[in-house]
C-alpha cells in the first residue's frame, strides 16, 4: 500500500489513547498512510498526546473525550469530528474493557452490564453515527476488533466472552446491510498481544500464555494496525463479514 492510501480519508479509532495499546498503534498507522484521524477515548490528555504525534506526521488529528458505553456523548463526539473534519470514512471499534474477572455464579449483574456496555453498545453506538453518511458516499469501512474469548470463551470471562462473541455477529450483519452501498465489514480477532495489559502480568503468568502459542510469541500492536490498515484498504475491498484470525495460532489445537 502507498503512503497515501487514505488521503482525505476521515478515520474514527475508538479506546486510543494508551501508550503501548492497540488503538494507538492504529492510529498512527492510518495516519502513516495519510488519514486524518480522530482519536477517541475516555482518556482526554492521553488522546491529546496522541493527536499531537498525528498532527506532527503531517495529518490532520483531533482528539475527542468520550465513553463510548454513553450514547449522548457518543453522539456528541461524532458531530464534533464531521464539524472539524467531515464525515467518518474508515470506523475502528477498538475500546474495551476486561475489568470483570469472576465466575458464572460470583458475577454480579452490574459488572456483566458495564461490560457489555462498552465492549459491544458502545461499538453498535459509534456504528449509528457513521453507517447513513458512509452509504450516502457509497464507501466505509468497519472494523472491529474483537479476541479469542469471543471464540474460544474464558474461564472467569462469560461477560467479556459474549461482549467479543456479540461483535463478531454485529460485523457480520453490517456486512449484509452494508454490501451492495459499498460498505465493508470485518472482525478482527486477537490472541496475545504485547500491551500494557499483558506486560502488567506476573512475567511466570505471562511465560504460561506464550506457552500456548503456536508461534511461541505475543504479537505486537503493530501487528493489529497492519491488518487494520489493509481491511481499510481498496486492497481488501471484496472482503466482509469475515473474522480474521490474528492470534499466532493460539485458536489452533495445541499439543
Amino acid at each position: 500500500m502507498g503512503v497515501n492510501v487514505f488521503k482525505e480519508k476521515v478515520c474514527f479509532v475508538s479506546g486510543a489513547a494508551k501508550g503501548r495499546g492497540n488503538g494507538r498503534a492504529i492510529a498512527l498507522k492510518l495516519a502513516e498512510k495519510g488519514a486524518n484521524v480522530t482519536v477517541g477515548d475516555i482518556l482526554y490528555e492521553e488522546a491529546q498526546g496522541v493527536a499531537d504525534e498525528i498532527r506532527a506526521m503531517g495529518c490532520k488529528s483531533l482528539a475527542v473525550k468520550m465513553d463510548v458505553s454513553n450514547y449522548d456523548e457518543v453522539k456528541a463526539g461524532f458531530d464534533e469530528i464531521k464539524k472539524e473534519l467531515g464525515s467518518v470514512d474508515i470506523l475502528v471499534n477498538n475500546a474495551a474493557i476486561m475489568t470483570n474477572i469472576a465466575t458464572i455464579s460470583a458475577m454480579k449483574r452490574e459488572a456483566w452490564e458495564k461490560e457489555i456496555a462498552v465492549n459491544l453498545s458502545g461499538a453498535f453506538f459509534c456504528l449509528k453515527q457513521v453507517f447513513d453518511s458512509m452509504a450516502e458516499k457509497k464507501w466505509g469501512r468497519i472494523i472491529n476488533i474483537s479476541s479469542v474469548a469471543g471464540t474460544m470463551g474464558g474461564f472467569g470471562q462469560c461477560s467479556y466472552s459474549a461482549s467479543k462473541a456479540g461483535l463478531i455477529g454485529l460485523t457480520k450483519t453490517i456486512a449484509l446491510e452494508g454490501a451492495r452501498l459499498g460498505i465493508t465489514a470485518n472482525a478482527i480477532t486477537l490472541g496475545i498481544i504485547g500491551t500494557d495489559a499483558f506486560y502488567d502480568l506476573p512475567e511466570k503468568a505471562r511465560e504460561g500464555i506464550i506457552k500456548r502459542v503456536p508461534i511461541r510469541r505475543e504479537g505486537s500492536p503493530e501487528d493489529v494496525a497492519s491488518m487494520v490498515a489493509f481491511l481499510a484498504s481498496d486492497e481488501a475491498k471484496y472482503i466482509t463479514g469475515a473474522n480474521v484470525m490474528l492470534s499466532g495460532g493460539l485458536d489452533l489445537f495445541v499439543f
